[in-house]
């Protein structure tokens, strides 16, 4: 009989396209469970990743973050994240990615969150629209942000 080591295998951690957390079909729900594996979620050149004694590797779908929720406060956009967390957004990081979903930049820049439908259409309805372009564009503190597929 092996030892307790010798029989651990790595969890095969994933975070669907929904924000949701996985250790391989079984959903992993418990609040405190998810705040760990957030507040431990890392990103480097070979990929997600949570570091403990040994590096577990985080299959991503996405984006590790949902924005569920996205205001105007001022010349600031603030959003509302999928882990309950709110912080404000630099408009300049949001970019409009595959199927019209937009994106922007969460947790200080070190990681990149898809707008959920609901906050999407709350960013649309904070932007002008130009017909005759297809463009919009977010106004915020004197600035003009388009809202456009990346080049």
């Amino acid at each position: 009989m092996g030892t307790p080591e010798s029989d651990w295998t790595l969890p095969a951690l994933r975070i669907d396209a929904d924000g949701d957390w996985f250790d391989g079909l079984v959903a992993v729900t418990h609040p405190g469970v998810l705040d760990n594996l957030r507040s431990g979620l890392r990103r480097d050149a070979a990929g997600y990743f949570i570091q403990t004694r040994v590096r577990i590797p985080v299959e991503v779908a996405d984006a590790p973050f949902v924005v569920t929720r996205i205001e105007r406060r001022g010349d600031r956009l603030h959003a509302h994240l999928n882990d309950g967390a709110e912080e404000d957004v630099d408009a300049a990081t949001l970019r409009i990615g595959p199927g019209e979903v937009p994106y922007c930049a969460v947790k200080a820049g070190a990681f990149e969150a898809r707008l959920s439908r609901a906050a999407a259409f709350q960013l649309l309805a904070l932007a002008e629209y130009d017909a005759a372009t297809g463009r919009g564009t977010l106004r915020l503190g004197g600035r003009a942000i388009p809202l456009r597929r990346p080049a």
